[in-house]
């Protein structure tokens, strides 16, 4: 390697580790913050630690083999969800300062975690491991109006962290919907009919990546559109699972 080059890769990787540790908490900011979060803001997090193993629902029932009332009437598309936090507070505040402001500092500790958690759980299952993240599209006109997709930005760091390629032409929003946080569960799904298309070839098995998964009427039929398309295994990956 080129030695100029090789100082400039040492000099990147010292800025990485640097950035990792200091800094302030994003909450309360404590100068002793790890990715933007001290230990006790850390501990404040709602962890979804009992939850549907399909949908990821959070339970009141301390089991991870049981599922939702929902998906045991209707077996959702995809096969597995990973999603480590309830969106209650802080998280909720935390991602409503990144996706509606711009504040990428309140994402970053939990996109640290939840790379993490996808990195210990696809090593003890590497047979899970997807060969492409597809981000949950968003129209072109809200794009423009928000400035930057959410899930584009969760997807490339998943992909850089896990080393699985990810793409955000692979689906494509054909039509502008209304927005989904507006609407019930049954609205949602006739929102999203006919809403996806799928745009050159997609692999076997993929993993779709958004910031928070509600209803999951939006997850379910990029997982359809996927499906039709030819995938065998669609996961689902997000920060947070919303309560029910």
């Amino acid at each position: 390697m080129i030695k100029g080059l090789t100082l400039l890769s040492t000099l990147v990787r010292q800025k990485v580790n640097s950035a990792k540790t200091s800094g302030h908490c994003v909450a309360c900011l404590d100068s002793h913050a790890i990715n933007g979060l001290c230990a006790g803001c850390r501990e404040d997090l709602p962890v979804n630690r009992w939850h549907c193993r399909a949908c990821a629902l959070p339970l009141a029932i301390p089991s991870l083999d049981l599922m939702c009332g929902e998906c045991i009437r209707t077996a959702p598309p995809f096969s597995r969800t990973v999603a480590p936090w309830r969106y209650q507070y802080p998280v909720d505040a935390m991602i409503g300062r990144y996706k509606y402001r711009g504040q990428r500092k309140f994402a970053r500790p939990l996109l640290a975690d939840l790379s993490e958690l996808l990195d210990q759980y696809l090593s003890a299952h590497p047979e899970r491991k997807p060969e492409l993240i597809i981000p949950a599209p968003m129209h072109a006109k809200r794009r423009r109006q928000r400035g930057f997709n959410q899930a584009d930005e969760i997807a490339e760091a998943l992909s850089r962290r896990l080393n699985i390629p990810w793409c955000a032409r692979s689906v494509q929003r054909s039509r502008h919907a209304r927005p989904q946080r507006e609407l019930s569960r049954e609205e949602r799904l006739a929102n999203l009919a006919g809403a996806f298309t799928i745009a050159g070839t997609v692999p076997r098995r993929v993993a779709i990546v958004d910031d928070v998964i509600t209803t999951g009427a939006t997850v379910r039929a990029l997982t359809e559109t996927l499906l039709d398309a030819g995938v065998r295994d669609v996961q689902v990956w997000a920060l947070a699972r919303t309560p029910g």
